[in-house]
């Protein structure tokens, strides 16, 4: 039997419209729009699909964008100077500055001069720190997104067998450590981790997000796991042409699973949504005002 298809876009979908409507009552209420500012430096062409894709959904939200194109030989300390400005602007609640960086640039330091209170990408060590002592700060947003559909899908987690491939301070870390706090028990694997398939066999829930295309096998995966896949690969297809897959075999894992996100279409649509959703609750805080508790 097939696994259930989870539609990462069409809950993404739902969640920008609850946004939209947080941020047009932040509007009224306080007369200015919550504002996002990313920064691009230089041309890389995936990298100016995905700011363009994150401006034109902030804009469809009903916030203020405000987009900083910079030539790839900028230095440092412009960068820098730039961040600091967006960091005193008082209609900026989010700032992003998009990686990957030019050769010669220092990202730590780039990110590590973010307002954390505008680190609306959650990478700032400050903000890494919070979720690790449960303080309120900014999660990165795909492990925040892969949160919000596993509650939505299977509701309580606590007492599940999760397991995480990959140990990325982008995805790997905070997502487990986001496990730990649903009260699920957690194992951090990774390609070098001695007898993987078995390791992930035990999984309730598996979160593959190693970069490594359909490395996963179905036969790693549970009968009746909830697989959610964060990888985007592009592979050569049969007609010279190329296509996009995850890092799980998808084919495979779905006859076994019980549950499992596509690629495309799963994991990747929840990123931009949550942060747009970080960006409202930013906006939220810095005015002082309460947004529902689970608002969003």
């Amino acid at each position: 039997m097939s696994a259930t298809v989870i539609q990462g876009k069409a809950f993404a979908a739902r969640l920008r419209d609850r946004i939209g409507d947080h941020a047009h009552a932040f509007e009224a209420k306080t007369g200015r729009k919550a504002g996002l500012a990313v920064v691009l430096v230089g041309q890389d062409p995936a990298s100016q699909v995905y700011v363009r894709s994150k401006a034109k959904a902030t804009v469809e939200a009903g916030m203020g964008s405000f987009e900083f194109e910079l030539p790839a030989d900028t230095s440092e300390a412009t960068l820098l100077a730039r961040v600091a400005e967006l960091n005193a602007n008082p209609d900026v609640d989010g700032i992003l500055v998009q990686l990957p960086l030019p050769n010669g640039l220092d990202e730590l330091k780039v990110i590590s001069a973010i307002d954390p209170d505008k680190d609306v990408d959650g990478f700032h060590v400050i903000n890494a720190g919070r979720l690790c002592v449960g303080q309120k700060g900014f999660v990165p947003c795909t492990p925040l997104g892969c949160l919000m559909l596993l509650k939505d899908l299977l509701g309580d987690l606590s007492g599940k067998e999760a397991v995480v491939i990959g140990r990325s301070n982008i995805v790997g870390r905070p997502m487990a450590q986001l496990l730990v706090d649903a009260d699920t028990t957690v194992t951090i694997a990774h390609s070098k981790t001695r007898n993987l398939p078995d390791v992930v066999r035990r999984g309730d829930i598996v979160i593959a997000a190693v970069g490594q295309p359909e490395m996963v096998r179905g036969s790693w995966i549970k009968p009746g796991a909830t697989v959610l896949d964060v990888g985007i690969n592009r592979v050569e297809a049969e007609d010279g042409k190329t296509r996009l897959v995850g890092d799980v075999a998808f084919d495979e894992a779905r006859e076994v699973a019980g549950a499992i996100t596509p690629v495309p279409g799963g994991v990747g649509p929840m990123t931009i949504a949550v942060l747009l959703r970080n960006t409202i609750v930013s906006a939220y805080r810095r005015e002082g005002l309460e947004l529902a508790k689970d608002a969003l």
